[in-house]
C-alpha cells in the first residue's frame, strides 16, 4: 500500500535535531589517539580520523572513481533490495546509521520505508559535523514525513550514553564496509555492542565488501589519479590543521597491499626521508626513519563464513545475504538473537 503525503507536515527546523559532543572532547579523543598511535611501535593512525570536512569530500570524489567499485556495488544491491530490506521486519521501523556520512544510499531505505508506513524516525551517528548537518538537512527537506535526530560523535560514545532513544523496531545501518576497517576482535566489539544496546528482533544491514583478486583490491585503494593518497595524507594535514603538527605531506608516499592470508587490504603512509616532526599542542616530537610506515587504515574482506562467524560472535544472526550481479559486495541483514 502507497501511503499519501500528510497535508500539512511539520516544518523542517522541527523534524531536525543535533546532538554535537563538545568541542573539548572531540579535540581531547583526537590528541590523545594521534599521542600513543604515533609514539607506538609500529606507528599507527586511526581511519575515523580522515573524516573532517576535507576528508568527507575527498571520500564523496573516491566514490565516483571507475577503480573504487564498493559504493556502485552497494548502491546497485540496495536499489534493487531496499523493499525487501525494509519489509524483512515487522514494522514501523526506525532507521539508525553508524557512519552516515553523506546518506546517498540511506535515502533508497528511507523511501522504501516511507512506502509502508506513516512516518519515520531516522538517527544518523557522524563524526563530521558538517557533514551530518548537510545531509540530514537535506533529508528533511526532501522526505515531509521525515524527522531526523542526528549525533556528531563517536559511535561508542553514542551507543554508552542515554542520548539515542528509540520506541520502535530498529532497522540499524552500518554500510560502505566500514566494519572492514575495524581488526575482528574491534568489530565483534563494535557489533556487540550494537546488539547490546537494541532488542531481540531488532535489525543491522552490515554492508561487506567480498575477497577477491588481489589486483583489483589494490587498484581500489591506490587510484592512480592520486585522490586516496591526499585522502590517507589528510589525516597528517588533520593533525597539523588541529594539533599544531609539523609534517611535510609531500615526504610520505601513499601504500596500499593486500595480504590474501589474512583476508585484508592495509594501507600505510611511508617515510621518503628520515625526519623529526613537533606537534606543539600536545608537547612531542616524532622521529621517523627513512621507509618507515605509519599504519592509518586496515579494510578487512570478507565471505559468507566470515560474517556468519561475526554475527554469532555479536549476539546477532545472519537472516538473509544480497550481493550485486557481479558478486562484488554484499549487504547482510543481521537479527539480534
Amino acid at each position: 500500500m502507497i501511503l499519501q503525503q500528510r497535508e500539512q507536515p511539520a516544518p523542517v527546523a522541527e523534524r531536525f535535531y543535533l546532538y554535537r559532543a563538545p568541542e573539548p572532547d572531540t579535540v581531547a579523543w583526537f590528541a590523545d589517539d594521534v599521542r600513543t598511535g604515533l609514539l607506538a611501535s609500529p606507528k599507527r593512525l586511526s581511519p575515523k580520523y580522515f573524516y573532517d570536512d576535507l576528508g568527507s569530500a575527498l571520500f564523496e570524489a573516491i566514490c565516483e572513481l571507475p577503480e573504487y567499485y564498493l559504493t556502485r556495488a552497494e548502491t546497485e544491491i540496495l536499489e534493487r533490495h531496499a523493499n525487501e530490506m525494509v519489509a524483512a521486519l515487522p514494522g514501523p521501523i526506525e532507521l539508525i546509521e553508524f557512519g552516515s556520512g553523506s546518506a546517498r544510499k540511506t535515502r533508497l531505505l528511507i523511501g522504501a520505508a516511507l512506502e509502508v508506513q506513516e512516518e519515520l524516525d531516522y538517527h544518523p551517528i557522524d563524526i563530521s559535523p558538517n557533514a551530518l548537518i548537510l545531509s540530514s538537512t537535506g533529508l528533511v527537506a526532501e522526505y515531509a514525513r521525515l524527522t531526523v535526530k542526528a549525533f556528531a560523535s563517536d559511535y561508542v560514545e553514542v551507543l554508552e550514553s542515554a542520548r539515542l532513544r528509540t520506541s520502535k523496531r530498529v532497522l540499524a545501518l552500518f554500510l560502505g564496509s566500514n566494519v572492514g576497517n575495524y581488526e575482528i576482535p574491534a568489530a565483534t566489539r563494535l557489533l556487540r555492542a550494537m546488539s547490546a544496546s537494541f532488542k531481540p528482533g531488532d535489525g543491522l544491514l552490515l554492508g561487506t565488501d567480498l575477497k577477491k583478486d588481489a589486483a583489483v583490491l589494490e587498484r581500489a585503494y591506490n587510484d592512480p589519479t592520486g585522490v586516496t593518497a591526499a585522502f590517507d595524507k589528510n589525516v597528517l594535514g588533520r593533525i597539523n590543521r588541529e594539533l599544531g603538527g609539523h609534517f611535510d605531506l609531500d615526504a610520505f608516499e601513499h601504500v596500499a597491499r593486500y595480504d590474501p592470508r589474512r583476508g585484508v587490504v592495509e594501507s600505510f603512509l611511508v617515510a621518503r626521508r628520515g625526519m623529526c616532526v613537533p606537534i606543539d599542542d600536545i608537547g612531542i616530537e616524532i622521529a621517523l626513519q627513512a621507509a618507515e610506515t605509519i599504519h592509518t587504515e586496515s579494510s578487512y574482506k570478507f565471505d559468507t563464513g566470515d560474517i556468519a562467524a561475526l554475527a554469532a560472535a555479536s549476539g546477532f544472526r545472519v537472516e538473509r545475504t544480497w550481493t550485486d550481479a557481479d558478486r562484488r559486495f554484499a549487504v547482510s541483514l543481521l537479527v539480534i538473537v
